[in-house]
């Protein structure tokens, strides 16, 4: 199973009244299961024979509102928002300084934090030039999938 695959089974989960969805396949086992109040969580293995359970040969797929809405109404600011599902950390190692504080400046490119997928270290990066004005994350804590990360007072 491939990164994008396990994502796309991610959003089925998400984006569905779907609880949980267990597979096998080719050796391998998935399960990601929805905690209503926390989002999904993801869960992999290896398994002895390779089965795809009945429930996922026909999903019924519905949209769902969002438990936590961390929208911003009528924000001046530029969200940076997580493109995975993950753990947030905003310092490379436990003992590093940040990437990143409120009121630095940053650059298009520049790091601003790490969000942990499947013992994967994904670096997101700013997509514009700026003044940090304010991290919503919490360090250590888990982020959902177009979570806001950050905002930043675009420069001019």
């Amino acid at each position: 199973m491939d990164l994008s695959y396990i994502k796309k089974i991610i959003k089925l989960v998400e984006h569905s009244s779907i609880d949980e969805l267990e597979l096998e396949e080719e050796g391998k086992k998935i399960k990601v299961a929805r905690n209503r109040n926390s989002g999904v969580h993801v869960q992999t293995a290896q398994t002895a024979s390779p089965q795809v359970p009945s429930s996922y040969n026909s999903p019924q797929v519905e949209p769902i509102k969002p438990a936590v809405s961390n929208a911003v109404p009528n924000s001046q600011y530029h969200e940076v928002r997580s493109p995975i599902v993950g753990t947030f950390y905003r310092a490379p190692a436990p003992d590093a300084e940040p990437y990143t504080e409120v009121g630095q400046s940053v650059k298009v490119g520049s790091v601003l934090c790490i969000v942990e997928a499947m013992k994967l270290m994904n670096e997101i990066e700013s997509d514009c030039d700026g003044t940090v004005v304010k991290i919503i994350a919490e360090n250590g804590k888990p982020v959902e999938y177009n979570q806001i990360l950050f905002l930043i007072e675009q420069a001019k």
